[in-house]
């Protein structure tokens, strides 16, 4: 089953009569050295990017509008045979008929990875990380602007993702019983335990899951492999850097980040050697290539034994604890950490899957330009503050992703119609006219540089996405005609003609006291 199916599957059950059309882009696997920068040696790992669009269409007449979106990325770690699903972004236009889609999207997104059946990587341990920030919008620019789109509370916010990993987890127990130890984990920090645990259940009460939940760091425990292997043949124990992985836009990574390049005394660093001048930079070049490549090496290995003395010096309760007076957690809001740990051994089916490179592209995968593309295109040519706004955006945007399939050999951009005052319906915006090309967002800075890149050649070239790979595993649609949701109304009347007598209501009185005449 592909992920795009394992969607649809998943939208299948939502109560009304609908139609659904999914894009699914997955890119082909890339090196990525950077998921641990603090680790020594730092294990190899391997990169994709997963963006989902989904529009509806309430009759076969209306137009396709844009509802849920994802974007997200998979970490591949063949060393000690882990994966981790970092969900970055959820969005909802808020135009989706009720209830919203968005929820069984994300579900069965996270089952799709959490089942050892169905998850594409040969991993034997799945992670699975969220950081929970509510705002009024993610994917999509001025949604909020929408009267029927009700962003969560951050509270509310924290409330919907554990109800949502525990239904998950729920689901992958019955399907595979106990062949699967997981452990689900959340910290809202600034809260206690009682106070983290009272404030979830006021706004979604338990109803009975079977899913254990502790608060706190999964980075004690030793029943599930972590990502990083051990250092050393695990003699020494694990310090910051080689537990809590580096995420892009993560507040834990700025904060590891600052605690690593924080060496100086009262903050006084000396300044570094200039950059010697154009007319010189050739000669200087082939001058030092040779005498000065030992000495960067060993002041490069002396730089790095500083950083990671610095991150040593910090233990993980000690990191979670100053996390809690961090900008991004007391700015007037509640975030929460929820990780989620998967671990089975991989079923005789996929065995073969460790033989194959992890570099290999599966059938199905777009370059990771194409991704990129899409998305900045997403972010920064479109808007949703209406129906007419995200008609027109959602028209252009699917068709941009079938124009980039088929070699953009036929124009997606939909023919303005003049009106008789000579006005065009819908008038032509030449900012979202075409695409917007890929723009590279910059890596962040480390110690007021780029970080390490492995710049080694990929010996698989990009794929080349066709039509043929746009309908079986990118596009995909899916009628919906099932019972619509019960309203209120509608449920009280069920269950009082389920006995065929109304139900019995019983209504206290007080009793008077009686006096004395």
């Amino acid at each position: 089953m592909t992920l795009r199916d394992a969607l649809l599957a998943g939208l299948n059950s939502l109560p009304g009569t609908r139609e659904f059309h999914l894009h699914v882009l997955v890119s082909s696997p890339r090196k990525h050295g950077n998921l641990f920068p603090f680790a020594n040696p730092r294990p190899r790992s391997y990169l994709q990017d997963i963006l989902i669009l989904l529009s509806e269409q309430t009759t076969p007449d209306s137009p396709s509008v844009f509802v849920s979106a994802i974007e997200a990325c998979v970490y591949n770690i063949p060393t000690t045979s882990c994966a981790i699903l970092y969900v970055s972004k959820v969005d909802s236009t808020g135009q989706a008929t009720a209830p919203s889609p968005t929820p069984a999207l994300v579900r069965a997104l996270l089952l799709f990875y959490a089942d050892p059946a169905t998850r594409p990587i040969s991993a034997d341990h799945l992670w699975i990380h969220v950081f929970a920030r509510a705002q009024n919008q993610y994917l999509f620019p001025n949604s909020s602007e929408y009267p029927k789109k009700h962003p969560l509370s951050d509270i509310k916010l924290c409330a919907w993702w554990k109800r949502q990993f525990s239904t998950v987890i729920g689901e992958l127990t019955s399907r595979v019983g106990d062949t699967c130890r997981t452990k689900l984990y959340y910290t809202l920090p600034g809260l206690s335990e009682f106070e983290a645990h009272h404030s979830l259940e006021r706004v979604y009460p338990s109803t009975g899951s079977t899913s254990s939940w502790t608060y706190g760091h999964p980075y004690s425990q030793d029943e599930i492999p972590l990502p990083c292997p051990c250092p050393s043949g695990g003699d020494s124990p694990r310090h910051l850097g080689q537990c809590i992985p580096s995420f892009d836009d993560d507040p834990k990574s700025r904060f590891i980040d600052e605690i690593a390049y924080t060496t100086d005394a009262d903050g006084i660093r000396s300044p570094e050697r200039k950059r010697p001048r154009a007319d010189t930079l050739k000669t200087y070049e082939e001058d030092v290539s040779s005498a000065d490549a030992s000495e960067k090496k060993e002041g490069r290995s002396k730089k790095e034994d500083q950083t990671h003395k610095e991150v040593k010096k910090v233990s993980v309760e000690e990191f979670w604890e100053r996390m809690s007076f961090r900008q991004e957690c007391i700015a007037g809001a509640v975030t929460g950490f929820f990780v989620i740990a998967v671990s089975a051994a991989t079923p005789a089916s996929t065995l073969s899957k460790s033989e194959v490179s992890p570099l290999a592209p599966q059938p199905g995968q777009v370059s990771s330009v194409m991704n990129k593309r899409v998305l900045t295109s997403l972010l920064t040519a479109h808007e949703f503050p209406s129906v007419e706004k995200a008609v027109w955006s959602t028209k252009v945007i699917e068709d941009s992703i079938r124009g980039l399939c088929d070699g953009l050999k036929s124009n997606p951009l939909p023919l303005a119609v003049p009106d008789r005052s000579g006005r065009q319906t819908p008038e032509p915006d030449p900012v979202r006219t075409t695409l917007a090309p890929p723009q590279t967002p910059p890596p962040r800075l480390v110690n007021g540089k780029r970080p390490i890149v492995d710049i080694s050649p990929n010996p698989f070239p990009e794929p080349v996405a066709s039509l043929e790979t746009y309908h079986s595993y990118i596009f995909g649609s899916i009628a919906v005609k099932n019972r619509p949701s019960p309203t209120k109304e509608r449920s009280e009347a069920t269950l009082s003609a389920g006995n065929g007598t109304p139900p019995t209501i019983t209504v206290l009185t007080a009793r008077k006291k009686r006096t004395k005449s």
